[in-house]
């Protein structure tokens, strides 16, 4: 749902438990288990972080009886325009002789005595 590429998933309670890791295996053995196993119920808060993308999000869990059949969750909320990586910046630097110290050449035309 939220095109995360390597995310790093916890709880937001001071204590850094950690449900998903994008560390290969780490948090293999979380995968089957359920929310509530953690202690995640109406009202806790996950901060999910993607390194590789430079995106982080704080997810609010919130409990609700009113989703329709077969649903078991739903994304409400502010959402970035744009979800991925960020754009790199264009470098517009001008580099003279592996040189990027701002120094011109000399483009005077006086004459030398």
């Amino acid at each position: 749902k939220f095109a995360m590429v390597a995310p790093d998933v916890q709880i937001d309670d001071g204590k850094g438990t950690i449900l998903i890791s994008s560390e290969e295996g780490e948090t293999e053995e979380n995968n089957h288990r359920k929310l509530s196993d953690f202690g995640i119920r109406n009202g806790t808060r996950l901060q999910a972080d993607d390194f590789l993308q430079d995106y982080t999000l704080l997810i609010n869990v919130l409990h609700s009886e009113d989703l329709e059949k077969d649903v078991e969750f739903e994304v409400v909320g502010d959402t970035p325009e744009r979800i991925g990586p960020k754009p790199s910046e264009p470098t517009s630097r001008n580099i003279s002789n592996g040189s990027d110290d701002g120094a011109q050449p000399s483009t005077s035309t006086g004459n030398q005595e």
